[in-house]
């Protein structure tokens, strides 16, 4: 079976590459901006921050915990908290030293993570096109060997009908020969041959 092969775009190819860089940048100028617009040194704000990223902790560390616990909700509270944390800092830190430091290091951290996450995702993808691959050839097995068993019942039957149709052919023609006796035939030892009954026309 033919599938339709579709080429992907190359924004689709790339974009889901550049999400973490993208994730992490958007925060670093969102908290400058904020920085510029009175945040720099503001202590409400920063313990505002701090609170919000321990709540979102706080929050991820529950979300792990027991055999209940939900891998992805726990993931995405971890990371509202560390963006929450970076951004108080880029938001609260005076000049840019620090929030860039801060940006390379976040943004390496989501590169370690991303990239395991790609690397699960390639190794179940690969193993769903495996798995489907098998399971398509099998059927095309089973589709082929059905397909010979019927050719060959079709042929059986043909041979059939090709042999009953010459069969009664040579019926009729041995009956129309002149001189044909069929008791001189049962005389001679020979088995009877049912007559043919001809239709009136």
């Amino acid at each position: 079976m033919n599938e339709q092969i579709v080429a992907r775009h190359w924004l689709a190819i790339i974009t889901p590459k550049a999400a973490p860089a993208l994730a992490t940048s958007t925060v670093l100028i969102l908290a400058r901006i904020w920085n510029a617009n009175g945040a720099e040194h503001s202590l409400g704000n920063a313990v505002l921050m701090a609170a919000l990223a321990l709540a979102a902790a706080a929050a991820g560390t529950f979300a792990s915990i027991g055999a209940a616990g939900d891998p992805a909700i726990a993931g995405t509270a971890f990371a509202t908290s560390g963006a929450l944390a970076f951004a108080g800092v880029a938001g609260y830190a005076d000049g840019l030293p620090l929030p860039l430091l801060l940006w390379v290091l976040a943004t390496t951290a989501a590169y370690g993570l991303a990239v395991r996450y790609w690397r699960t995702e390639r190794r179940e993808r690969l193993a769903y096109e495996r798995h489907t691959s098998e399971r398509r050839e099998e059927h095309a097995h089973v589709e082929r060997v059905e397909a010979l068993r019927a050719g060959a019942q079709i042929e059986s039957a043909r041979a059939g009908a090709q042999y009953a149709e010459q069969l009664a052919t040579a019926l009729l023609t041995r009956a129309a020969l002149p001189g044909y006796d069929p008791a001189a035939l049962t005389r001679a030892g020979l088995p009877e041959l049912p007559e043919i009954e001809e239709k009136p026309a």
